[in-house]
């Protein structure tokens, strides 16, 4: 009988043990998506690009970078959405601008947020956004149209790492998905940034 209190007893620690690991897995997957965030914001992983809230004071450099723009929208958001611009030529350091234009085609208000990255990868942990529109979800009326403004440097430390000195050209991609939550909830946004900012010039 002992020996059967034994194995029972030996059981529901067991079960113990099993449940307190499944909580922890479960914890860890909330706390994953921050962590994974703040990872990527950090190092750059996958593309990421960091935020500054203001510009380098060093002089720029000599080397000169075309920056690429690239924009996309899910099927479910009634809008267009491309860049004003193809790309633009800055140098490292320099403050540059980009504006991209969006439009709502549909006769109810909608609301949308922006993803984005920069390829190729590894150069994520030295573009730097000062300010942009994809900080905040975007609320646009019907038909409404509108020129959203990012505003970006290099990081003049991209001339200190070799492995990317091959790059000549980074594209920077946005993709916009509805956000119903958020018009829900009557989310308004100010998008415009084009006021405040001065725009990047095309180096001949």
């Amino acid at each position: 009988m002992a020996r059967a209190g034994g194995t029972t007893s030996k059981n529901t620690r067991t079960a113990f043990v099993l449940s307190a690991v499944a909580v922890v897995m479960v914890g860890l997957s909330f706390a994953s998506v921050p962590l994974y965030r703040i990872f990527c914001q950090v190092t750059g992983y996958g593309g990421t690009t960091q935020v500054a809230e203001t510009l380098p004071g060093a002089a720029a450099s000599d080397r000169i970078m075309e920056v690429r723009f690239n924009a996309d929208v899910d099927p479910s958001l009634p809008w267009t959405f491309q860049p004003v611009q193809r790309s633009v030529f800055v140098r490292v350091g320099e403050p540059g601008l980009a504006i991209y234009r969006a439009r709502n085609l549909s006769d109810r208000p909608v609301v949308g947020s922006a993803t984005f990255n920069v390829t190729p990868l590894k150069t994520g942990e030295y573009f730097t956004k000062v300010q942009c529109f994809c900080f905040d979800e975007q609320r646009l009326e019907p038909g409404q149209e509108v020129d959203m403004a990012v505003s970006f440097y290099i990081d003049p430390e991209i001339l200190e790492d070799r492995n990317v000195d091959e790059v000549k050209a980074i594209t920077l991609s946005y993709t916009f998905f509805h956000n119903p939550d958020e018009e829900r909830d009557g989310v308004k946004n100010g998008i415009q940034l084009t006021q405040r900012l001065a725009p990047a010039k095309p180096l001949n």
